[in-house]
Protein backbone atom coordinates (compact mmCIF):
# COMPACT_ATOMS: atom_id res chain seq x y z
CA UNK A 1 0.00 0.00 0.00
CA UNK A 2 0.79 3.81 -0.69
CA UNK A 3 0.04 6.30 2.24
CA UNK A 4 -2.07 9.18 0.79
CA UNK A 5 0.45 11.94 1.45
CA UNK A 6 0.29 13.42 -1.33
CA UNK A 7 -3.55 12.17 -2.61
CA UNK A 8 -5.73 14.65 -4.54
CA UNK A 9 -7.91 14.84 -7.16
CA UNK A 10 -6.55 17.10 -9.59
CA UNK A 11 -8.21 16.26 -12.90
CA UNK A 12 -10.58 14.62 -14.60
CA UNK A 13 -9.43 11.10 -15.66
CA UNK A 14 -12.87 8.73 -15.01
CA UNK A 15 -16.23 9.31 -14.40
CA UNK A 16 -16.71 9.59 -10.71
CA UNK A 17 -13.98 12.30 -11.15
CA UNK A 18 -16.05 14.87 -12.87
CA UNK A 19 -18.34 15.61 -10.03
CA UNK A 20 -15.71 15.10 -7.11
CA UNK A 21 -15.57 17.64 -3.67
CA UNK A 22 -12.62 18.69 -2.51
CA UNK A 23 -10.42 16.05 -1.12
CA UNK A 24 -10.65 16.22 2.80
CA UNK A 25 -7.00 15.26 3.51
CA UNK A 26 -7.34 14.38 6.95
CA UNK A 27 -10.32 12.30 6.50
CA UNK A 28 -8.34 10.47 3.99
CA UNK A 29 -5.80 9.97 5.98
CA UNK A 30 -7.58 8.26 8.59
CA UNK A 31 -9.37 6.34 6.11
CA UNK A 32 -6.47 4.75 4.82
CA UNK A 33 -5.15 3.77 8.07
CA UNK A 34 -8.35 1.63 9.19
CA UNK A 35 -8.41 0.34 5.41
CA UNK A 36 -4.52 -0.88 6.58
CA UNK A 37 -6.21 -1.86 9.95
CA UNK A 38 -8.68 -4.57 8.46
CA UNK A 39 -6.13 -6.06 6.26
CA UNK A 40 -4.02 -6.39 9.57
CA UNK A 41 -7.56 -8.10 11.14
CA UNK A 42 -8.08 -10.49 8.39
CA UNK A 43 -4.76 -11.82 8.94
CA UNK A 44 -2.95 -9.86 6.10
CA UNK A 45 0.47 -8.38 6.44
CA UNK A 46 0.76 -5.19 5.19
CA UNK A 47 4.31 -3.45 3.67
CA UNK A 48 4.37 0.10 2.49
CA UNK A 49 5.97 2.61 -0.47
CA UNK A 50 7.35 5.42 0.23
CA UNK A 51 4.44 8.65 -1.80
CA UNK A 52 6.10 10.95 -3.91
CA UNK A 53 5.47 14.34 -4.37
CA UNK A 54 3.20 15.55 -7.12
CA UNK A 55 2.12 11.81 -7.71
CA UNK A 56 -1.32 12.31 -6.64
CA UNK A 57 -3.23 8.79 -7.24
CA UNK A 58 0.16 6.55 -6.11
CA UNK A 59 -1.91 6.09 -3.27
CA UNK A 60 -3.81 3.43 -5.69
CA UNK A 61 -1.59 0.77 -5.85
CA UNK A 62 -3.03 -1.77 -7.57
CA UNK A 63 -2.43 -0.15 -10.93
CA UNK A 64 1.52 0.35 -11.76
CA UNK A 65 2.31 -3.54 -11.92
CA UNK A 66 0.77 -7.04 -12.57
CA UNK A 67 2.19 -8.81 -9.54
CA UNK A 68 2.16 -12.82 -10.45
CA UNK A 69 4.62 -16.48 -10.18
CA UNK A 70 5.28 -18.42 -13.44
CA UNK A 71 6.96 -21.36 -14.65
CA UNK A 72 9.98 -19.50 -15.39
CA UNK A 73 10.05 -16.47 -13.06
CA UNK A 74 9.00 -17.87 -9.40
CA UNK A 75 8.18 -14.11 -8.58
CA UNK A 76 7.61 -11.55 -11.20
CA UNK A 77 6.22 -7.85 -12.23
CA UNK A 78 5.03 -6.84 -15.29
CA UNK A 79 5.43 -3.08 -15.34
CA UNK A 80 1.97 -0.98 -16.99
CA UNK A 81 1.63 1.46 -19.49
CA UNK A 82 -0.63 3.88 -17.96
CA UNK A 83 -2.92 5.88 -20.23
CA UNK A 84 -2.36 9.15 -18.83
CA UNK A 85 0.94 10.62 -18.91
CA UNK A 86 0.72 11.59 -14.76
CA UNK A 87 0.28 7.96 -13.31
CA UNK A 88 2.78 6.60 -15.87
CA UNK A 89 5.05 8.53 -13.65
CA UNK A 90 4.27 6.55 -10.86
CA UNK A 91 5.58 3.48 -12.69
CA UNK A 92 9.01 3.56 -11.89
CA UNK A 93 9.01 4.03 -8.31
CA UNK A 94 6.82 0.77 -7.95
CA UNK A 95 8.84 -1.30 -10.15
CA UNK A 96 12.34 -0.08 -8.36
CA UNK A 97 10.40 -0.99 -5.05
CA UNK A 98 9.40 -4.42 -6.40
CA UNK A 99 13.22 -5.14 -7.66
CA UNK A 100 14.69 -4.50 -4.16
CA UNK A 101 12.72 -7.11 -2.96
CA UNK A 102 14.02 -9.37 -5.43
CA UNK A 103 10.80 -9.75 -7.85
CA UNK A 104 11.80 -10.63 -11.48
CA UNK A 105 10.90 -7.81 -14.06
CA UNK A 106 9.61 -9.07 -17.30
CA UNK A 107 8.96 -5.88 -19.79
CA UNK A 108 6.04 -5.79 -22.46
CA UNK A 109 7.87 -2.73 -23.63
CA UNK A 110 4.75 -1.74 -24.46
CA UNK A 111 4.31 1.47 -27.04
CA UNK A 112 1.51 3.75 -26.30
CA UNK A 113 1.96 5.80 -29.67
CA UNK A 114 0.76 2.02 -30.84
CA UNK A 115 -2.47 2.36 -29.01
CA UNK A 116 -0.78 -0.37 -26.28
CA UNK A 117 -1.72 -0.20 -23.01
CA UNK A 118 -2.06 -2.19 -19.89
CA UNK A 119 -2.90 -0.85 -15.81
CA UNK A 120 -2.12 -3.85 -13.74
CA UNK A 121 -4.19 -5.17 -11.43
CA UNK A 122 -6.67 -2.54 -12.08
CA UNK A 123 -7.68 -4.90 -15.20
CA UNK A 124 -5.78 -8.04 -14.13
CA UNK A 125 -7.58 -10.07 -11.47
CA UNK A 126 -6.30 -13.43 -11.05
CA UNK A 127 -8.97 -16.25 -10.16
CA UNK A 128 -8.95 -18.04 -7.68
CA UNK A 129 -7.05 -21.02 -6.91
CA UNK A 130 -6.14 -21.06 -10.72
CA UNK A 131 -3.94 -20.08 -13.22
CA UNK A 132 -5.98 -18.03 -15.12
CA UNK A 133 -6.37 -13.74 -15.34
CA UNK A 134 -8.92 -12.26 -15.98
CA UNK A 135 -8.38 -9.28 -18.44
CA UNK A 136 -10.44 -6.10 -18.92
CA UNK A 137 -9.77 -3.92 -21.76
CA UNK A 138 -11.81 -1.27 -23.60
CA UNK A 139 -11.16 2.09 -21.27
CA UNK A 140 -7.35 2.10 -19.54
CA UNK A 141 -5.71 -0.94 -21.05
CA UNK A 142 -6.49 -1.79 -24.26
CA UNK A 143 -6.73 -5.04 -26.29
CA UNK A 144 -3.56 -5.00 -27.91
CA UNK A 145 -1.92 -4.12 -24.38
CA UNK A 146 -3.21 -7.09 -22.79
CA UNK A 147 -2.81 -9.46 -26.02
CA UNK A 148 1.03 -8.70 -25.50
CA UNK A 149 0.34 -9.51 -21.61
CA UNK A 150 -1.34 -12.93 -23.03
CA UNK A 151 1.61 -13.98 -25.02
CA UNK A 152 4.26 -12.86 -22.52
CA UNK A 153 2.58 -15.17 -20.04
CA UNK A 154 2.13 -18.54 -22.01
CA UNK A 155 5.69 -19.50 -21.20
CA UNK A 156 5.11 -18.90 -17.29
CA UNK A 157 2.08 -21.20 -17.70
CA UNK A 158 -0.33 -18.26 -17.02
CA UNK A 159 -3.59 -18.39 -19.55
CA UNK A 160 -5.13 -14.88 -19.72
CA UNK A 161 -8.47 -14.81 -20.57
CA UNK A 162 -9.92 -11.33 -22.15
CA UNK A 163 -12.68 -9.06 -20.67
CA UNK A 164 -14.43 -6.29 -23.21
CA UNK A 165 -15.69 -3.80 -21.18
CA UNK A 166 -18.31 -1.03 -22.29
CA UNK A 167 -19.43 1.39 -19.61
CA UNK A 168 -17.43 4.62 -18.82
CA UNK A 169 -18.25 4.56 -15.76
CA UNK A 170 -16.64 1.33 -15.25
CA UNK A 171 -13.69 1.95 -16.90
CA UNK A 172 -11.26 -0.67 -14.76
CA UNK A 173 -12.53 -4.30 -14.24
CA UNK A 174 -11.92 -3.79 -10.69
CA UNK A 175 -14.53 -1.52 -10.80
CA UNK A 176 -17.37 -4.42 -11.42
CA UNK A 177 -15.68 -7.98 -10.87
CA UNK A 178 -14.84 -9.19 -7.41
CA UNK A 179 -13.96 -13.29 -7.31
CA UNK A 180 -15.41 -14.38 -4.35
CA UNK A 181 -13.51 -17.75 -4.49
CA UNK A 182 -12.69 -20.48 -6.83
CA UNK A 183 -16.44 -21.03 -7.84
CA UNK A 184 -18.06 -17.27 -7.23
CA UNK A 185 -17.56 -14.24 -8.76
CA UNK A 186 -19.25 -10.55 -7.85
CA UNK A 187 -19.81 -8.55 -11.04
CA UNK A 188 -21.83 -6.02 -12.55
CA UNK A 189 -23.23 -7.50 -15.88
CA UNK A 190 -24.22 -3.96 -17.59
CA UNK A 191 -20.51 -3.51 -17.67
CA UNK A 192 -19.90 -6.42 -19.98
CA UNK A 193 -19.99 -7.17 -23.89
CA UNK A 194 -22.28 -10.13 -24.16
CA UNK A 195 -19.67 -12.17 -25.31
CA UNK A 196 -17.61 -11.83 -22.00
CA UNK A 197 -20.72 -12.62 -19.86
CA UNK A 198 -21.15 -15.75 -21.68
CA UNK A 199 -17.68 -17.06 -21.51
CA UNK A 200 -17.77 -16.20 -17.36
CA UNK A 201 -21.09 -17.71 -17.59
CA UNK A 202 -19.27 -20.51 -18.68
CA UNK A 203 -16.49 -20.60 -16.24
CA UNK A 204 -18.02 -19.66 -12.78
CA UNK A 205 -19.71 -21.98 -10.83
CA UNK A 206 -22.11 -18.89 -9.81
CA UNK A 207 -22.35 -15.50 -10.71
CA UNK A 208 -23.30 -13.13 -8.40
CA UNK A 209 -24.60 -10.08 -10.33
CA UNK A 210 -25.27 -6.62 -8.06
CA UNK A 211 -27.25 -3.52 -9.11
CA UNK A 212 -26.03 -0.64 -11.05
CA UNK A 213 -26.49 1.27 -8.00
CA UNK A 214 -24.55 -1.33 -5.59
CA UNK A 215 -21.65 -1.02 -8.38
CA UNK A 216 -21.64 2.53 -8.59
CA UNK A 217 -20.96 2.00 -4.37
CA UNK A 218 -17.45 0.27 -5.71
CA UNK A 219 -19.10 -3.01 -3.40
CA UNK A 220 -17.49 -4.92 -6.83
CA UNK A 221 -14.10 -3.03 -5.10
CA UNK A 222 -14.06 -5.26 -2.42
CA UNK A 223 -11.71 -8.13 -1.24
CA UNK A 224 -12.47 -11.56 -0.58
CA UNK A 225 -9.30 -12.71 1.80
CA UNK A 226 -9.16 -14.94 5.01
CA UNK A 227 -13.33 -15.53 5.15
CA UNK A 228 -13.71 -11.91 5.02
CA UNK A 229 -15.29 -9.64 2.18
CA UNK A 230 -13.20 -5.97 2.75
CA UNK A 231 -15.41 -3.22 1.33
CA UNK A 232 -16.90 -0.06 1.56
CA UNK A 233 -20.39 -0.61 1.42
CA UNK A 234 -22.67 -3.92 1.97
CA UNK A 235 -26.33 -3.73 1.04
CA UNK A 236 -29.22 -6.42 1.77
CA UNK A 237 -28.32 -8.35 -1.39
CA UNK A 238 -24.59 -8.22 -0.86
CA UNK A 239 -25.03 -9.01 2.84
CA UNK A 240 -27.25 -12.15 1.63
CA UNK A 241 -24.34 -13.26 -1.36
CA UNK A 242 -21.31 -13.26 1.27
CA UNK A 243 -23.20 -15.50 3.90
CA UNK A 244 -24.44 -17.70 0.88
CA UNK A 245 -20.37 -17.79 0.14
CA UNK A 246 -19.15 -17.97 3.59
CA UNK A 247 -17.64 -14.61 3.61
CA UNK A 248 -17.66 -12.18 6.79
CA UNK A 249 -17.91 -8.45 5.70
CA UNK A 250 -15.81 -6.05 6.81
CA UNK A 251 -16.95 -2.59 6.28
CA UNK A 252 -14.22 0.26 5.90
CA UNK A 253 -15.12 3.66 4.90
CA UNK A 254 -13.27 4.98 1.57
CA UNK A 255 -15.30 7.81 0.66
CA UNK A 256 -12.63 10.42 0.30
CA UNK A 257 -10.76 7.93 -2.11
CA UNK A 258 -13.68 7.04 -4.31
CA UNK A 259 -14.15 10.61 -5.35
CA UNK A 260 -11.06 9.73 -7.83
CA UNK A 261 -12.93 6.51 -8.84
CA UNK A 262 -11.29 4.07 -6.03
CA UNK A 263 -11.97 2.05 -3.01
CA UNK A 264 -10.81 -1.17 -1.45
CA UNK A 265 -9.06 -2.94 -4.16
CA UNK A 266 -7.00 -0.24 -5.66
CA UNK A 267 -5.44 0.83 -2.45
CA UNK A 268 -3.09 -2.50 -2.45
CA UNK A 269 -1.82 -4.78 -4.46
CA UNK A 270 -1.06 -8.55 -3.22
CA UNK A 271 2.09 -9.92 -2.85
CA UNK A 272 1.10 -13.31 -3.13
Amino acid sequence: MCPPTYYTVRDVKNPFMQSAQAVDHDLAARQWTALRDAFTRAGVTTLTIDPVEDLEDMVFAANQVFVGKGARHPRFIVPSRMRYPSREREVPYYVAWFGERGFDVVDLELDANAGEFLEGHGDLIAHPGSSRVWAGHGFRSSKTGVDRFARAMEPEGIRVTPLALIDPTFYHLDTCFAPLNADAVLLYPGAFAAESLELMRQTWTRLHAVTRADAERFVCNGVAVSGHFIASHVSPQLEDILAREQLQPLLVDTSEFEKAGGSVFCMKTFLD
